[in-house]
């Protein structure tokens, strides 16, 4: 008779005395969420021994299992060492998971909005427990799922995995690499800052070339949600990252394991008879089980690439975060993500419908149908010489192309602008100008110029003595006065330099930097002399000037004309003097910001 009115636990220890019923409990419980391989299968396949059950418990989880259906239940032993499959489709799929997660812990602290989003990523980095190691990993891992399905792809092209019957394979990977890149652009808007918003004003301009104009208009403003990018372009570019193109990345994901199931890995081209694919017929004895040796494989590799994305984002890497965004001030030097630089270099040679827009079709679309050009049966690599041309060709095309799409390739600037730009920058690409990282203590207010720093030792002060008399005389006072008074209310009276404060080494240091940087374009910058001028603009707040002044010379073709003397050619005004220039920047300095030089500047 039962002890209680059902069946029980109680009746089993009853029947078969405590220590064999908990352990028949247990053994239920295991195989029930192993999908059927129980305690005495696992210990089996931990120490490596053959099963003792027939039929193999092993393939069971693969046949009746929620997560092991999509996996093949042994490989063929060809395929389980480094090559030809790398483990690149393996830690695509893993970074797929490791983003998820990631972002999770990221969503907790964000909210998608201009107001708040940037003090979101402040806060996350600093008032968040392990919050800047949790958004560096997020980062990094984007990066590196990008290069990695990347080189799944190329790996795959160049092992011929893409021929019949793995066409539609193929096309599913083109479509998750879509996937991809969209996937770490559309994350690129969210912290809010000068970088991000730049990148991708770039990158949704192109959508705005899409043929007929009332296409391209339409869809610009669909994607950038107003004219330009602010509360619901962040709130789109937001849901697209985090509900749209992840479920299309997760479908296809699935799609694309059901193909490699249904085919089987393809084996190394040397090993397949030509026009055969014996991947789904493998011998009894090139088995290789999923159960444990693939799984403690992909467990193995799963561990060491977490481990170097720990110690990387430890040491090394740090996600960059520059200023809030201001669509009103457009940064010097902005690209496109490096993975979309090859189409920001393409858009230089012309015309941007045509470079922009229907060149990167073409060429994604290329990818796309190639299996269906390439009909040839063989794999093997000395039957695919037009196809291994083609594949090189588009990797130089790609890195020539990158390559101009950096900001300094097609893009001259003039001396004076990249100067002081150097002087003035405020925090973009991991770096800021020399004026930023400045002690507030050490801005004096006054006038300091690099005629001090060109003086010999000892003559500073008789130079500084020379320099105001000289200025006095050739008009640079008034030019001086006149620029001051545009760029500061506060500023009134007139100017005149002093030596830099003995106190003040840092400040000293950045006129040696302005005093080397002018010699170094001595040749376009004539005569050339500068300064810092601090001006006090409110309580705890100073305004860093950083002025230039120079001899204008000819140009010619875009470079500077040259006499028979050797010299620079200067540009004279209408009474036959050099036409002499003078350009200003600034930047304001609270005393309770915090600017630290980046190590080794």
């Amino acid at each position: 008779m039962s002890v209680l009115p059902f069946p029980s636990f109680l009746d089993d220890v009853k029947e078969k005395g405590f220590k064999k019923a908990v352990f028949e409990g247990i053994n239920e419980v295991v195989e029930r969420a192993t999908a059927g391989m129980n305690v005495q299968d696992i210990r089996e396949a931990l120490r490596g021994e053959a099963p003792s059950r027939k039929p193999n418990p092993r393939l069971q989880p693969h046949a009746d299992g929620f997560w092991l259906h999509m996996r093949p239940s042994y490989f063929h032993k060809s395929v389980t060492g480094i090559y030809p499959e790398f483990r690149l489709g393996w830690l695509s799929t893993y970074f797929v998971v490791f983003e998820t997660i990631t972002g999770i812990f990221l969503m907790v602290w964000y909210t998608p909005s201009p107001e708040v989003a940037y003090a979101n990523m402040i806060s996350i980095m600093s008032a968040v427990p392990l919050g800047q190691f949790m958004r560096d990993l997020h980062r990094l891992g984007a990066e590196a799922m990008v290069l990695i399905v990347t080189l799944h792809m190329l790996r795959t092209f160049f092992t011929a995995s893409y021929k019949k019957p793995r066409q539609f394979t193929w096309f599913t990977g083109v479509i998750l690499l879509g996937l991809t890149l969209f996937l770490s652009f559309s994350g690129y808007l969210l912290p809010w800052d000068q970088l991000a918003l730049w990148a991708v004003t770039i990158g949704a301009s192109m959508v705005e070339a899409a043929p007929p104009e009332v296409v391209g208009t339409n869809l610009n403003l669909l994607l950038r949600g107003g004219p330009e990018i602010g509360a619901n372009g962040l709130l789109r570019f937001y849901l697209l990252h985090v509900l749209l193109v992840p479920a299309l990345l997760f479908v296809f994901t699935g799609v694309h394991y059901y193909k490699v199931v249904v085919h089987g890995h393809s084996l190394p081209p040397a090993e397949e008879n030509i026009g055969e694919d014996t991947a789904k017929r493998v011998p009894l004895d090139k088995r290789v089980y999923f159960i444990p040796d693939i799984l403690t494989s992909e467990i193995m590799w799963i561990g060491i690439t977490t481990l170097i994305l720990v110690i990387l984002c430890t040491w090394f890497f740090h996600a960059p975060l520059e200023n809030h965004a201001d669509p009103q001030s457009t940064p010097l030097g902005t690209t496109a993500p490096w993975y979309f630089l090859w189409v920001q270099g393409a858009l230089k040679l012309g015309d941007k419908v045509f470079w922009g827009i229907i060149f990167p079709t073409i060429a994604l679309g290329f990818l796309a149908v190639m299996p269906y050009l390439d009909t040839t049966p063989s794999r093997r690599w000395a039957h695919r010489r037009t196809a291994l041309t083609v594949a090189f060709l588009m990797i130089s095309a790609t890195t020539v192309l990158s390559y101009m799409g950096l900001a300094e390739f097609g893009v001259p600037l003039s001396a004076d602008v990249e100067i002081l730009h150097e002087m003035t920058m405020e925090p973009a690409h991991n770096h800021m100008g020399k004026l930023l990282p400045i002690p507030f203590d050490q801005l004096a207010v006054g006038m300091y110029s690099t005629r001090e720093i060109d003086a010999e030792a000892g003559q500073e002060a008789a130079a500084i003595a020379a320099l105001n008399a000289e200025i006095a005389e050739n008009g640079h006072m008034q030019l001086i006065t006149n620029a001051l008074s545009t760029a500061s209310a506060n500023f009134s009276g007139t100017p005149s330099f002093t030596l830099v404060p003995s106190d003040a080494d840092e400040l000293h240091k950045a006129l040696e930097f302005f005093n080397e940087r002018m010699h170094h374009d001595a040749d376009e910058l004539v005569n050339a002399w500068g300064g810092v001028i601090i001006l006090e603009q409110q309580a705890d707040l100073k305004r860093a000037m950083a002025f230039m002044i120079w001899n204008e010379v000819v140009f010619d073709n875009g470079r500077v004309a040259y006499g028979t003397d050797g010299e620079p050619i200067l540009r004279l005004d209408e009474n036959g003097q050099p036409v002499t220039r003078i350009a200003m920047d600034y930047v304001y300095i609270h005393r309770d910001a915090q600017y630290f030089a980046a190590p080794g500047s």
